[in-house]
């Protein structure tokens, strides 16, 4: 019996109330903090919570034995925060991670930094220590705001079981609201078993934000005045209706739409005025049409380093030569930094946007509707497959599964150069997401795929891992056997730290240090959780390969397929040799 079909065996089951509000005088039921606390996840809509069990949070784990919340029991912490991120980067609603104190909590921080960097509504509870044992170094004591302080919104400790609904909604609200993060809330252990009356919380509202008449006014005057505009799309808060109505308005005025750094669901391969994506892995010709736009609208996050090429890019004093100005459209009152001042900032969300701009028209054909012509083109040509005269055509695979995905499927993957096949061969077409962390995060991908998979059995899920990114939460796999995930696992087996051996041969050429692996058989490994395993090291053994771990995959049957591309192979159209000739030229 899978951890899902358990769950609602148990909430079908029930179990009694602690008192009955309407013989009671319409007072609230006596519960336990850790009742109280399970029922305030359920009034907020949480259908699904990860996390990995600790005697910290008993009481709170015993409420969930019969609750309509779905426990998903992981093997470590840290792959359980990153499935709750990614939960909250899939819905857009608070991912919720349980774990407990002192060495659990720590594992779970690598999630919280991603949460934080990629602006996700995440929630942690962590269980404490009793409230008489604190300051003690009593065992796996944690300083939870000293730990979590600088990588989360809003970091508290409940104290009372009383004000566990206050403190849950406030979570719920400060996680999700304004540009979005982690939060965490402490539980200490005697906390949970103390009882209380108290109703349950209401669900705090998120505000949108709005944009005025007069500041729609104003950007429609730097629209009629420039010559050379681009959109940049990024963060999150996204919605179906906000891509829909940004798109429809980019479309209406040609305006070229880039994307942010592991953006690139925000707009469908398919929209005529999509140029690409900037950050790492973009191409060359976006960074110059960047560097060079008059006019730069900027809507889910403000202007970064990864997006300009550690500021390099977006000088903001000159645009080839011309005044330069730019819009910032955040649904927080502060941008993260100053490089980059605003002519105009719009205090509102990205749907709050979208709705605002959806009427808006030119008064006359715009000038610079070749422009976006090329940029497009551009981008096609960028995104042409790049083929690799080995045994093993990485190109040629990606291209192939490319034409494999379903127009809903869910790709993910971690941190190394093995994404930027995903990244620039892919065409993620509407209603196909895209969960990658854009702080650089390894060990992302296998996790992200399991709560995908978990959350949406009957949706394709894909994830493309490196061998040092699999590795590192790679044992999830046996999550996705105990829960019925059925996730396609392409792991890009190069014997290497891809991304850092690229690094080093660029300025250390021949001095290998540090980057070399020894490596499992990956598909055996696979089989050893009860998944399908493969390996592939020929072009045409892929097809066939990809055919049987799918057929697996509807079945409900986790897959991986081991991909073994020529030794020295470090990304598209890069080989440790090439680097090295390019280095003797210098």
């Amino acid at each position: 019996m899978t951890g899902r079909q358990l769950t609602q065996e148990r909430a079908a089951h029930g179990r009694a109330a602690d008192g009955d509000p309407a013989a009671d005088g319409g007072r609230p039921p006596a519960r336990s903090g850790g009742r109280i606390l399970i029922d305030q996840l359920a009034a907020h809509g949480v259908e699904t919570v990860y996390g990995v069990p600790g005697e910290s949070y008993l009481d709170a784990l015993d409420a969930l034995y019969d609750a309509s919340v779905r426990m998903v029991v992981c093997r470590q912490e840290g792959g359980a925060a990153y499935m709750a991120e990614a939960s909250g980067k899939l819905t857009g609603r608070p991912g919720v991670c349980f774990t407990t104190r002192g060495p659990g909590a720590s594992n779970a921080l690598v999630a919280l930094h991603t949460a934080f960097q990629d602006a996700t509504p995440l929630v942690l509870f962590v269980g404490l220590v009793p409230r008489a044992h604190r300051h003690r170094q009593a065992f796996q004591e944690l300083d939870l705001r000293g730990t979590f302080g600088a990588s989360a919104k809003l970091v508290e400790t409940v104290d009372d079981a009383a004000r566990l609904p206050e403190f849950v909604a406030r979570a719920f609200a400060v996680a999700a609201g304004g540009r979005p993060g982690p939060v965490v809330l402490g539980l200490p252990e005697d906390m949970l078993t103390d009882t209380a009356r108290v109703p349950d919380a209401v669900p705090l509202p998120v505000p949108e934000g709005a944009v005025s008449p007069e500041q729609l006014d104003r950007l429609t005057a730097l629209l009629d005045r420039a010559e050379r505009p681009l959109v940049l799309l990024g963060g999150s808060r996204w919605t179906d209706a906000a891509r829909a109505d940004v798109r429809a308005w980019a479309e209406t005025w040609s305006l070229p739409l880039a994307v942010g750094f592991r953006c690139q669901d925000l707009v469908p391969e398919e929209c005529e005025v999509f140029a690409g994506a900037l950050g790492y892995g973009r191409s060359d010709a976006l960074a110059r049409r960047l560097d060079s736009a008059d006019l730069v609208i900027c809507v889910g996050e403000a202007p970064g380093d990864v997006a300009t090429d550690g500021y390099t890019l977006l000088d903001p004093h000159d645009a080839a030569g011309g005044a330069r100005h730019i819009v910032q459209v955040l649904p927080e009152s502060q941008p993260p930094g100053s490089q980059h001042c605003a002519e105009l900032a719009l205090l509102a969300s990205p749907e709050a946007f979208g709705r605002a701009v959806a009427g808006s028209r030119p008064a006359s054909p715009v000038p610079w509707r070749d422009l976006t012509a090329a940029d497009r083109a551009a981008h096609l040509d960028h995104r042409r497959t790049v083929h690799d005269d080995e045994p093993l055509d990485l190109g040629a695979v990606f291209a192939e599964l490319d034409g494999r995905l379903d127009a809903d499927a869910v790709v993910t993957f971690g941190a190394g150069n093995h994404a930027l096949w995903a990244q620039r061969f892919v065409g993620y077409r509407e209603g196909m997401r895209q969960l990658a962390p854009r702080n650089g995060s390894m060990g992302y991908g296998i996790p992200a795929a399991v709560a995908a998979s978990v959350a949406h059995p009957a949706r394709q899920v894909v994830s493309v891992a490196g061998d040092g990114c699999f590795l590192m939460n790679g044992q999830e796999l046996a999550t996705a056997t105990a829960e019925g995930g059925s996730p396609l696992i392409l792991v890009v087996d190069n014997g290497t730290y891809g991304t850092i051996r690229k690094h080093q041969e660029m300025h250390y050429p021949g001095r290998v240090s540090g980057t070399g692996l020894v490596n499992p058989d990956f598909a055996a490994y696979a089989e050893a959780f009860g998944a399908h395993g493969e390996t592939v090291t020929r072009t045409g053994e892929f097809a066939a390969a990809l055919d049987r771990s799918l057929a697996e995959c509807r079945k409900g049957r986790a897959a991986l397929i081991a991909l073994r591309p020529a030794p020295d192979r470090l990304a598209p159209g890069v080989t440790v040799g090439s680097l090295r000739e390019e280095s003797s030229r210098d």
